[in-house]
């Protein structure tokens, strides 16, 4: 094999947006399609599939190409948001059917979760992802329609085995959906692992320049459950729009760079703050002292990304003087971009959260790395 026959890497088509050149102009940046309609053609029929921009678009079907292809999926289905994304599959389930999910997890997404079990007649099982047995413990065989995992989960970062996972999930007869989110395709391949689903909130770290909202779903295979999907995107109008599925394609091309520099430089913050007399605990997978890191070591292969929180000794009120106490770190919600965030999680979460009120999350960003230490341990330094 000749060294230009040789496949290219993932990172390298990320970055080429899967060579995407225009064959009129030789542009070498996908151009934007806006157009919410499409002319038939002397026949009548559609050209290239394109009739309307509810079911999507040629700029839509490039950002759907370029992640199908990061998660070696059959089919990608690209959506406004994160949330409209979970919606579509969480609106495949019918009355009667069960769904088991962490019981801290993205709180928007366990808030629905809730909602259709008050008002849909859909089971709901939560499990503590950090007990070992207690997934399987909560999967009701013949039951359980979809099991939910985040991994690592948001934002206690416990990790669950993805392909233990999908082995429980199918030996009960049910999916597995796994939000990737903090995972993304760079480091991790959930469908390669087992998962039936992959979720993205597109807005993190795969747009990664906090400038657009979007969602993902990849899918194992085709059929009834894609072809579902697609049906209720439509009807409900949530596909991503021609602007922001163009903004997606541009952040994933440099996913792979911000993924690792953000990884390093939580790595070195984790360490640091280990050693902190302010700190009662971090809560981060590359850390050897996390319960399974081993488990994060063998899934997470690109590296542990930028997400960790940290518990402090002062309680509640250390914790609020701390996140309004940074510069550098920027007091936003969000995670993935190139700017470092710092939030005090259970003032977001309201009082029905399970997480504790000394926890502080960070979003380490591609600053500096020193820097984001420094602004840190000044800002923890008046309450150790």
């Amino acid at each position: 094999m000749s060294a230009q026959d040789r496949p290219l890497s993932p990172a390298t088509r990320a970055a080429q947006a899967l060579g995407r050149i225009d064959p009129r102009t030789g542009a070498i940046v996908p151009g934007i399609e806006p157009a919410t309609t499409f002319a038939r053609d002397a026949e009548y029929a559609a050209r290239q599939s394109y009739i309307y921009a509810r079911d999507g678009g040629p700029t839509v079907e490039h950002a759907e190409a370029v992640l199908a292809d990061l998660d070696g999926a059959a089919r990608a289905f690209a959506f406004a948001s994160g949330m409209a994304a979970f919606v579509a599959l969480m609106e495949t389930l019918a009355a009667g059917d069960r769904v088991a999910a962490p019981q801290v997890m993205y709180h928007g997404a366990l808030a629905w979760l809730k909602r259709l079990a008050a008002g849909r007649g859909i089971g709901l099982d939560l499990f503590d992802a950090a007990a070992d047995g207690a997934l399987e413990a909560a999967l009701r065989p013949g039951e359980t329609r979809m099991l939910w995992i985040e991994t690592p989960t948001n934002p206690m970062w416990d990790v669950i085995d993805v392909a233990a996972a999908a082995r429980a999930a199918h030996g009960a007869g049910a999916i597995l959906a796994v939000d990737c989110t903090a995972a993304p395709p760079c480091t991790m391949q959930a469908l390669s692992l087992g998962a039936d689903v992959a979720f993205h909130s597109g807005t993190k770290y795969l747009g990664g320049h906090s400038d657009l909202t979007a969602g993902v779903l990849s899918l194992a295979q085709e059929g009834a459950l894609a072809d579902e999907i697609r049906r209720v995107r439509t009807l409900m109008g949530s596909v991503i729009a021609p602007f922001e599925a163009w903004l997606l394609v541009r952040g994933m091309r440099t996913l792979f760079l911000r993924y690792e520099r953000a990884s390093a430089t939580a790595l070195s913050i984790a360490r640091r703050l280990e050693a902190h007399p302010a700190v009662e605990r971090v809560r981060y997978p590359g850390l050897p002292t996390h319960p399974r890191h081993h488990v994060a070591a063998a899934q997470m292969t690109g590296g542990f990304g930028g997400m960790l929180s940290v518990e402090l000794r002062g309680g509640f009120a250390a914790a609020r003087a701390v996140v309004c106490a940074t510069r550098v770190f920027v007091p936003a919600t969000s995670l993935g971009g190139v700017e470092s965030l710092i939030e005090h999680r259970r003032a977001i979460e309201g009082p029905d959260s399970l997480v504790p009120d000394n926890l502080l999350r960070l979003s380490v960003g591609i600053e500096d790395p020193e820097d984001l230490i420094a602004d840190l341990e000044a800002a923890l330094s008046g309450t150790a």
